[in-house]
């Protein structure tokens, strides 16, 4: 009688089996869990690269625009045209000053504007000169009658005492390099002119 009494009846279900299965299950939700873990980490990481975050994808997204040309080194976009110079001999540089070559384009036709004070004329002649590869001249010489516009606008906006002033004239080529790489800019999502240069300056 004790004896029933002590002894829990059997109630047909395995106690260790049911204590197992529940160790089990922990263990599954912790295997799960690290998984999870781990995809989210790999994914935050995968996303950090995509954006540029590490070096590697850094220079695979780099724009490609105009580079800067070595002395020495051939263009690789030379201007139509310059085919016909390949007889020439190759230019001899210095060793001091810029360790980029200078490219320039001429302006075949000159610009004339009335003055913004004066019923004076200004003719001026002009060139464009950059460090880049040949692209840049290609979309002065592409863009040529915008650039124009833009230049006339700026002459138009020139006062008479500018152009009769050293200190002027600098001013007046630095506002004509801003106006012809925006036109660029506009057009091509690049500038790349350094400066503009006066072949020719008539006041009248």
């Amino acid at each position: 009688m004790s004896k029933g009494k002590d002894k829990e009846e059997w109630d047909g279900v395995d106690r260790r089996q049911s204590k197992g299965g529940a160790g089990k299950g922990g263990l599954i939700k912790i295997v799960l869990g690290a998984v999870l873990l781990l995809a989210l980490g790999a994914g935050g990481a995968y996303g950090a690269y995509a954006a540029g975050l590490f070096g590697g994808a850094k220079g695979a997204h780099e724009p490609d625009e105009p580079k800067l040309v070595l002395k020495g080194d051939k263009d690789p976009y030379p201007l139509p045209g310059a085919e016909k110079q390949k007889d020439a001999p190759a230019p001899v540089y210095g060793e001091g000053g810029s360790k980029y070559r200078t490219a320039y384009y001429s302006f075949e036709e000159s610009f004339t504007s009335n003055l913004a004070d004066s019923p004076g004329l200004v003719q001026v002649e002009l060139a464009v000169s950059t460090r880049r590869d040949g692209r840049v001249l290609q979309w002065v010489q592409n863009h040529e009658l915008a650039i124009r516009s833009a230049i006339l606008a700026q002459l138009a906006a020139t006062t008479e005492a500018e152009v009769y002033d050293v200190e002027g004239k600098k001013k007046l080529a630095t506002r004509l390099t801003r106006a012809v790489n925006a036109v660029l800019e506009e057009n091509e999502g690049f500038g790349g002119i350094d400066a503009v240069h006066f072949r020719g300056f008539l006041v009248q």
